[in-house]
């Protein structure tokens, strides 16, 4: 993906058409920076690496500039490889360099109705984007948004010293069954001195834990999609009250879940989650009243506490509470009594199917938070990347390449265990090209083994030309063979677990994020008896 945008890229500075457009004059810095970074990477020079040709690439890179409304695109799939940060930032370029960035048409930024990063504070100035704030103690590898690499995870519980990570939450994920070299982590899992699961089920990952804490059913609480929400192509706002009463006793998640972070600053099994709920909320709205551009900046802390908890607004409390001061203090909010018809909790109970406030609009410059109040399209971290670009040219054509894939009926490993979801014509196999097939004499539906660095799985065939030779696809999510779970379903449709195959030690260096696409194995066919 990467070399194949550098070359796009470079194909629009040599057709003369690198103009980011009227709308952006004056608001894009490293332009000519970009052009003398990736000028090496020609359509020739990398047309055998990525398998089109070079006059197919300058075709499209033209046809990108001279259409009247076009985008790149890129998203999980972009991001899960080798260069995937270069990749991400590659598109961006190059819907800035072709003229498409922040227009109607092209790669826009969301105006997310709840109050966002892009929508507080100082309009088209900010900190910009930092990593490395800390580093993890075993690779030294930075923290990006205040996460470090999950693919680490295994040698910081397993590695010795100060700083050892000996008890670990896990809440409602599976990275016995999404995170690279699964054994290893599972492995690892087991030598912890505790752990806690907060989910419904017995998984590959809660199995390992001393405590599980099951939260309410998604039907006994309420939901808006404050996270999906940034990236909607409308100014969408929809809540959803719950659908059953909690049964008396029944602790609500986010009580599960405060009471944990009670527990783990030292105040003990009994912590109120109702007081660290408190001591959240009124951090909150302590730094909003402090923004100076907030739309309630220097109101009384008291004051916006009590609007938010009183009977008069329904005595919210938890997530409830804290999406009101976001919506409330957002861009369409009811600014506590500033905007007496704008949206608040209160309002999206009376509109069940929401509120629609239009289609995404031009945001630059008011969008950007960087110091310079332009868009930066050269930092120096993701150009010292290149010549790890360039050196990635020299890769062996005869490598075979293991990449994902995914389906409608099946997230990661959530759905697996939902037999409406999970029944029909088996989903974990092994697609192959025709040509590999008859290389290895295995037929459809045939045992192939797939070895990588760290693991082997054995998978059915799956024969296709949808896929280019050299390259093999196995779905991620699968393996629910294992014992100590308790998902019959899942069981019945067990497939294998591509993670096996994921080497922990091939990461995104900018990033860390875990290479789950082109991943190097080896195929073997597998007698049968």
């Amino acid at each position: 993906d990467a070399l194949l945008l550098a070359a796009m890229v470079t194909a629009v500075f040599e057709a003369g058409r690198a103009e980011p457009g009227e709308h952006l004059a004056g608001f894009v810095n490293g332009i000519e920076d970009v052009h003398v970074a990736l000028a090496e990477f020609t359509p020739e020079r990398v047309e055998r690496a990525v398998g089109i040709d070079a006059a197919t690439i300058r075709r499209i890179a033209v046809e990108l500039c001279d259409a009247p409304r076009a985008a790149v695109y890129g998203r999980i799939g972009t991001c899960t490889v080798a260069f995937g940060t270069t990749a991400s930032w590659l598109v961006d370029v190059l819907n800035a360099v072709t003229g498409n960035l922040d227009i109607v048409g092209g790669a826009m930024f969301p105006l997310p109705v709840a109050a966002s990063p892009t929508t507080r504070g100082k309009k088209g100035v900010g900190k910009g984007f930092k990593t490395g704030r800390g580093k993890t103690r075993v690779r030294g590898f930075p923290e990006a948004l205040g996460e470090y690499p999950a693919a680490l995870m295994a040698e910081e519980i397993q590695t010795p010293g100060s700083g050892q990570i000996r008890a670990m939450v896990v809440v409602g994920g599976n990275p016995v069954r999404s995170t690279p070299n699964t054994m290893q982590l599972g492995e690892a899992f087991d030598s912890l001195d505790f752990m806690v699961s907060v989910d419904i089920y017995l998984n590959e990952t809660s199995r390992h834990a001393d405590v599980i804490l099951p939260p309410p059913s998604h039907l006994q609480r309420s939901h808006y999609d404050l996270a999906l929400l940034n990236f909607a192509l409308r100014s969408v706002a929809n809540y959803s009250e719950p659908v059953f009463d909690l049964p008396p006793g029944v602790p609500d998640e986010w009580e599960i879940l405060a009471r944990l972070a009670g527990i783990a600053q030292g105040l003990g099994a009994n912590a109120d989650p109702a007081t660290i709920d408190d001591i959240t909320i009124r951090s909150l709205i302590e730094s909003t009243v402090r923004d100076d551009t907030s739309v309630i900046a220097g109101r009384n802390t008291d004051e916006i506490y009590d609007a938010l908890s009183g009977p008069a607004n329904g005595s919210l409390r938890g997530p409830d509470r804290i999406l009101d001061l976001l919506l409330r203090t957002g861009p369409f909010g009811e600014g506590f009594g500033a905007n007496p018809d704008g949206v608040s909790v209160a309002m999206l109970k009376r509109h069940p199917h929401g509120v629609d406030y239009g289609a995404m609009v031009p945001r630059i410059p008011e969008a950007l938070r960087t110091p310079s109040g332009k868009v930066e399209l050269a930092p120096p971290e993701l150009l010292a990347d290149v010549p790890r670009l360039r050196a990635s040219l020299q890769h062996d054509p005869e490598q075979v390449l293991l990449v994902g894939r995914r389906h409608l009926r099946s997230n990661n490993s959530w759905m697996h265990n939902i037999r409406v979801l999970v029944k029909g014509k088996p989903r974990c196999t092994l697609q192959i090209h025709p040509d590999d097939a008859a290389r290895l004499g295995v037929v459809d539906g045939a045992p192939v083994r797939v070895t990588s660095r760290v693991g082997s799985v054995v998978a059915p065939a799956e024969i296709t030309e949808g896929i280019r030779p050299r390259v093999v696809s196995l779905p991620h999510g699968w393996g629910h063979d294992e014992p100590g779970t308790r998902q019959s379903v899942a069981r019945e449709y067990a497939g294998v677990n591509s993670n096996v195959l994921t080497d922990h030690e091939a990461i995104d260096p900018l990033s860390g994020n875990a290479v789950l696409n082109g991943i190097p194995v080896a195929l073997a066919a597998v007698a049968t008896a």
